[in-house]
């Protein structure tokens, strides 16, 4: 009796199991496309660099006086703004090759081409938002919203088409590979060195000296940064989002690589370190040092070693104190955040540093031509001047780009946009 109720049991914990097997959920692998993953890629590295715009933002807002703070979220906001526009229709034609009124291009390989549009309108946008730190406090609004439309729709766009090859069979190819051939190799700025920081530093350039400087500026001394606390959570944010910058430059999951991402880290703590120690611990060289740090290592950093790249970020923020402090006081050229020390010279560096440390004894994954960034970064550096003293000379001439002494001593938040930061302080 017992043999057969075990063997019972036996045949019930079978079927049991059988049962369950039958019952079980058939789990399908779901095969994710590479256009997909690109695109979601693209995606969170736009996110990343829009939010950097919130950065330039509170720089800005920490830098200058409490009377121009509406004035400086104002000009970020509504540049961007202005920027996707004209970076749709006429930007990204000249940039990426690509018409994006064609409804064709809407929803072909998962909208990877859109979603590429917005990633560089990411960059496109920096421009803009460079300037406006070199003119804060004295600079007419919307003269000076038309003349960064022109910038970020055609002066980036031509910058980015000749030195990332997007217009095949054109002039502007054909200028990339004179500097390959006469130079001995390909320019390499893998997110931006030159082609963003540079030219948007070089470009504010002409914009700062056709302004001329801040009433009483020279005569009364650099006024008081207003808010150490913002500029630092400007900094903040920009160094978060600035590893969307770089690590997303690859463009496709594929390229993704840790390198650009430990790189960019390992340069950005150069900077911090730099920037402390060669100004005796002051806060604002030393959040500012993170950014030329970032801004250093972005033409090397998918190639050159972390150590390397430590190096490139220090000597970065060394190079942006002393000309910082050279450009303001020596050469009185009011800029108020330091953007052509931060962004043109310290872009320019970067751009070099490419050619200096991209060197396989160096611990680089490939040789470098020193002479090709070399060529290629002074090349943007004229084209800059040149397009900017254009620009900024025809707008100054139609409309005027700066306040009256009286308009700029009641704060272009009152004179702009009749509002006060901080309307309580005046009950």
């Amino acid at each position: 009796m017992k043999k057969v109720v075990t063997l019972c049991t036996l045949a019930a914990m079978c079927a049991a199991a059988s049962a369950q097997e039958v019952a079980a959920p058939v789990v399908e692998k779901v095969v994710v496309s590479s256009n997909a993953l690109d695109m979601i890629f693209l995606f969170i590295g736009a996110v990343m660099v829009f939010s950097m715009h919130a950065g330039f933002a509170f720089l800005e807002l920490g830098t200058v006086r409490k009377k121009n703070q509406v004035n400086a979220l104002q000009k970020i906001i509504f540049d961007w703004g202005v920027s996707t526009l004209v970076f749709f229709v006429v930007g990204a034609p000249i940039a990426m090759g690509v018409n994006l009124l064609d409804p064709a291009i809407l929803a072909e390989a998962n909208g990877v081409t859109l979603m590429k549009y917005f990633f560089f309108l990411t960059f496109a946008a920096c421009i803009p938002a460079i300037i406006s730190g070199g003119i804060a406090e004295r600079a007419k609004f919307w003269p000076m919203v038309v003349a960064n439309a022109i910038l970020a729709g055609f002066a980036y766009p031509l910058c980015h088409a000749v030195l990332w090859g997007n217009l095949d069979g054109t002039f502007l190819t054909g200028l990339y590979a004179w500097i390959t051939e006469t130079c001995g190799g390909n320019f390499n700025d893998f997110a931006g060195s030159v082609v963003v920081h540079s030219l948007g530093g070089w470009l504010a350039v002409p914009a700062v000296i056709l302004l001329g400087a801040r009433r009483n500026r020279y005569k009364n001394g650099a006024p008081a940064v207003s808010n150490i606390p913002f500029l630092a959570l400007g900094s903040w944010i920009l160094c978060v989002g600035w590893f969307g910058f770089n690590v997303v430059s690859g463009l496709s999951m594929e390229a993704a690589s840790g390198l650009v991402a430990v790189n960019s880290l390992m340069a950005m703590v150069g900077g911090i370190i730099g920037g402390l120690v060669i100004s005796r611990n002051d806060a604002g060289f030393t959040h500012n040092g993170a950014l030329a740090g970032l801004i250093a290592i972005c033409a090397a950093s998918a190639n050159v070693h972390p150590f390397a790249a430590f190096t490139i970020g220090a000597i970065g923020a060394i190079i942006f104190y002393f000309m910082f402090t050279i450009e303001t006081e020596k050469l009185k050229i009011d800029d108020v955040l330091g953007v052509w020390p931060l962004h043109g010279i310290v872009g320019s560096w970067g751009g070099i540093a490419a050619g200096i440390f991209g060197s396989k004894a160096l611990g680089a994954q490939a040789e470098v031509s020193f002479m090709s960034q070399l060529v290629g970064t002074v090349l943007v550096i004229v084209f800059a001047l040149s397009a900017g003293f254009i620009v900024f000379g025809i707008v100054k001439a139609i409309f005027g780009l700066k306040l009256t002494d009286h308009e700029e001593m009641l704060g272009a938040d009152r004179v702009i946009h009749d509002i006060e930061a901080y309307p309580e302080e005046a009950l």
